[in-house]
């Protein structure tokens, strides 16, 4: 289990002069909490299928962290297995603690097997619901669970206190290993073989084959709310979610407070989270309700077009002749979701985030830009190998890049190498700022289909202020790209269908309360446009969130250069840092 230890800080009087301030003033802003991950290998069965596979502590999906703002966290990862592992805290700033970030070979060389890692960080001006997952290959299938941050003792929400909070993890379940998975695609270039099933909290639910006992029951008490957590660690599908017969407030995106507004259905991508009040309707309904999920698709591959459930549950008042049994019997309600390509709910759902830009809780939208970026993002292809048989477009290897550029994953990793001055054969500085050949983006598809290949990174100097816009292209037909950034929170300032209009388009920018986020969709043949302040010192890995396509290349990095005070500077790196 993943146990955390709440432990005060007491110093003899003596020691206080040989602690550096600043540290001792941090351990004094919240708890230190402790926490024990074991990479082990568990037999888990999901649709009568038994296999071996990657897991923290046994647990699938792994132990639940939770902290306050201002917490340190401990976090001991010991590799039990063959596979290299990282783990990423996805959403935490990392401020100043990059070494603690997790990517493999971007912040960390992986941890190998027989070794250790201590994963180190405070959590700094964030709260609310973010998860943890391995960022090496497709370990991350298995090997995630909920991050969540509560408030600062005596500090409430922004809505009123729910009777219970739940967090609800989408992941996907296949049956046969998914580093063998993706090791096939990779070698044969076409794409790999999709899921068998989606779960919530680790359970496939009803709808599929052998798979009645495993489903998630949530039991809930009539008139009361409830705050569900909602988390995507799927590996490759955004997903829609839906309730029957209950509606929906959504009150936070990736941590972030948002002005609530009521809907049906929720739509979230990989790597994002939403934070949702449920209330329930105010007397007993003689009735269960399924709460199911199931794809937003957008792209010409295949994919697992199955939906997941779990059941929502009132419990039995105890003046009614309710027994277990006559539940068996009790009318169940099923929700409408989408259609599988419904861009219209998407761009609808996605338009209505906005941040709450309170005086407590304020939009600091950066309003003057020191850099310009327009980044294309798609997929293309690699030329086959000689003397191979491949099976992606006309006889190619599927690619994915950033303005033509699929990334090279390094061997040494960016950080370390950035940090002792070491760039040189690990990393060029000057990932290109704009497509270096530009074309009708989302039009007529170029002949030309090839992706250059290569580790090339945006140097940026400290507290930059930057703009980027993403613009999806159709070259191998359009699609909806959930893009991460590291380290930072980005406010989503516009979007929009077709090219981006520089001369139109900004002039619709949203300055005021945009939603801010760590991963946004840039719309499938459209475009997104994001500001951030590049105030945090390190190597930063942004990247797709559907995994075949980061497998592809659809990533890139940006370095950002120390500022000239102390509390601007990257903190060393720890001694047990991995080497690779």
């Amino acid at each position: 289990m993943g146990v955390s230890i709440f432990s005060s800080l007491k110093i003899p009087m003596f020691l206080l002069s040989l602690i550096n301030f600043g540290i001792f003033e941090l351990a004094l802003a919240g708890t230190t909490k402790h926490y024990h991950f074991d990479i082990r290998y568990q037999n888990v069965t999901r649709l009568c299928h038994t296999k071996s596979m990657v897991t923290v502590n046994g647990q699938f999906p792994g132990p639940r962290i939770v902290a306050r703002e201002g917490d340190r966290l401990l976090i001991k990862v010991v590799n039990n297995v063959q596979n290299n592992i990282s783990i990423h805290w996805h959403g935490i700033r990392q401020l100043r603690s990059g070494w603690a970030d997790g990517p493999a070979y971007v912040t960390q060389c992986p941890i190998q097997t027989g070794q250790s890692y201590v994963y180190n960080y405070t959590i700094k001006g964030q709260r609310g619901t973010l998860f943890w997952h391995a960022h090496i290959s497709w370990l991350r299938s298995t090997v995630y669970g909920p991050l969540i941050i509560l408030p600062k003792k005596n500090v409430q929400y922004p809505f009123a206190k729910p009777h219970k909070e739940v967090p609800i993890i989408f992941g996907e379940w296949f049956n046969a290993d998914t580093e063998a998975v993706i090791a096939q695609a990779l070698q044969t270039g076409g794409g790999p073989n999709v899921s068998d099933a989606y779960t919530i909290n680790g359970l496939p639910g009803p709808l599929y084959n052998c798979s009645k006992k495993d489903t998630f029951k949530l039991k809930v008490k009539p008139g009361k709310t409830y705050l569900l957590r909602l988390i995507n660690a799927a590996l490759n599908d955004e997903l829609f979610f839906s309730i029957a017969n209950h509606t929906l407030t959504v009150v936070e995106a990736d941590a972030i407070y948002v002005k609530p507004f009521v809907t049906n259905t929720i739509l979230i991508a990989p790597g994002q989270t939403t934070n949702v009040l449920l209330k329930t309707k105010p007397h007993y309904p003689n009735a269960t309700f399924l709460m199911t999920a199931r794809p937003y698709a957008t792209g010409l591959g295949t994919f697992d077009n199955t939906t997941v459930a779990g059941i929502l549950e009132y419990e039995i008042p105890s003046n009614t002749h309710h027994s277990a049994a006559s539940l068996e019997t009790l009318p169940l309600f099923k929700p409408v979701l989408p259609a599988l390509n419904d861009t219209s709910f998407a761009t609808k759902f996605t338009n209505k985030l906005r941040s709450l830009a309170s005086a407590q809780f304020p939009a600091n939208v950066p309003q003057k830009i020191d850099r310009h970026f327009f980044f294309t993002v798609g997929l293309g292809t690699n030329p086959c190998k000689s003397n191979q048989t491949c099976q992606g477009p006309n006889g190619t290897m599927f690619a994915a890049s950033i303005n033509n550029v699929s990334f090279t994953t390094p061997t040494t990793a960016l950080l370390q190498s950035h940090f002792f001055g070491q760039s040189n054969g690990v990393y060029a500085p000057y990932f290109p700022t704009s497509p270096l050949h530009p074309f009708n983006y989302t039009g007529t598809p170029p002949n030309n289909t090839m992706v250059s290949n290569g580790t090339k990174v945006v140097v940026l100097p400290f507290n930059t202020s930057v703009e980027l816009v993403m613009q999806d292209t159709s070259i191998l037909g359009a699609e909806s790209h959930p893009l991460h950034l590291h380290g930072f929170n980005f406010f989503v300032v516009g979007q929009g269908f077709g090219n981006f209009d520089k001369n139109k388009d900004p002039k619709k920018f949203n300055l005021v309360d945009p939603v801010e986020r760590n991963t946004v969709g840039v719309p499938s043949g459209g475009w997104v446009a994001i500001r951030f302040q590049a105030d945090n010192p390190g190597a930063w890995f942004m990247h797709c969130h559907l995994e075949v396509h980061t497998s592809w290349g659809l990533k890139m990095a940006w370095i950002v250069l120390d500022g000239k005070l102390p509390n601007q500077k990257l903190l060393p790196p720890p001694a047990d840092l991995p080497k690779c």
